[in-house]
């Protein structure tokens, strides 16, 4: 009996710094798969896949070969079915792994004048009750979403950016993408969000939002067309009733204090020119 502990740890695998490292890699990526599809359609399909799972071992241990025989030819097909159901998802979770700075090149906002011109055309459109969505790049591209819009690549300003959300305007509805101290384009299509949860909750604009950020680590800007208040979306989440010195922050905490958006400060004085401007039937 006391050789019996001795002989199963002579049994069991010795525990090196490889395994340790393998164990928390492959923890790592199942943790990061989990956190992307929880509250998903994909955790539904999944779930889908353990029954059958379940029932392909049931009918071995029961010897129902008919039904072992027909999981067993519709095993091979299961990868393929996979990829296509969960491309959007296996995207994001790509997109996340990248996400790191030093895995990608991106461009941000430049200049504190870009920022404060961003900030006063959300505060103005905000008063106005006229709908927007404006999304900042940060360090992982959206080209694909810049080339689905009218490309514009000018220079940041107020004006222009108001001048976009005419609400009678052509560009109206889409959104608008920055890149660097640039706009890149107008009128572009984002992904909508596939969270059931937000499905029932929030219109096309808010669900664009959001969807962009899933699958990049963009931020989102939205103004409501029903209420007029502020919303900021980042990595799949959003937050609501801002006002433009919080949206500020946000956009501080999301590019980091030591950028040039991160040092950006919006004027008492640009806030009073612009409530001035509307007062005055601008």
């Amino acid at each position: 009996m006391p050789d019996i502990p001795i002989r199963l740890w002579s049994i069991l695998p010795k525990i090196t710094a490889t395994a340790v490292l393998d164990v928390l890699v492959v923890a790592l990526l199942i943790y990061q798969f989990v956190a992307i599809v929880r509250g998903r359609r994909a955790g539904n399909i999944l779930s889908g896949i353990l029954i059958l799972v379940l029932v392909y071992l049931a009918s071995v241990w029961l010897k129902l070969e008919l039904l072992r025989t027909m999981l067993t030819t519709l095993a091979p097909y299961t990868a393929f079915a996979l990829i296509v159901m969960f491309q959007s998802d296996i995207r994001r979770m790509l997109a996340r792994i990248g996400r790191r700075r030093w895995a990608a090149f991106g461009s941000r906002v430049k200049t504190s004048e870009s920022a404060d011109d961003i900030l006063q055309a959300m505060a103005q459109l905000s008063q106005k009750k006229t709908g927007s969505l404006i999304v900042v790049e940060r360090d992982i591209g959206l080209r694909t979403f810049v080339e689905s819009g009218v490309a514009l690549d000018a220079v940041i300003s107020r004006d222009l950016l108001l001048a976009i959300f005419q609400k009678d305007g052509a560009m109206h509805d889409g959104a608008v993408i920055l890149q660097g101290d640039r706009i890149a384009a107008a009128a572009c299509f984002l992904p909508l969000s596939t969270n059931p949860a937000l499905m029932s909750t929030y219109g096309t604009r808010h669900r664009a939002g959001i969807g962009v950020t899933e699958e990049a680590d963009c931020l989102s800007l939205i103004v409501s067309e029903e209420t007029g208040s502020m919303s900021a979306a980042a990595f799949g989440e959003i937050e609501h009733n801002l006002t433009i010195e919080q949206i500020r922050d946000r956009l501080n905490r999301h590019f980091g204090e030591r950028s040039a958006l991160g040092r950006a400060r919006i004027s008492t004085e640009a806030l009073r020119a612009t409530s001035r401007g509307l007062s005055g039937g601008e």
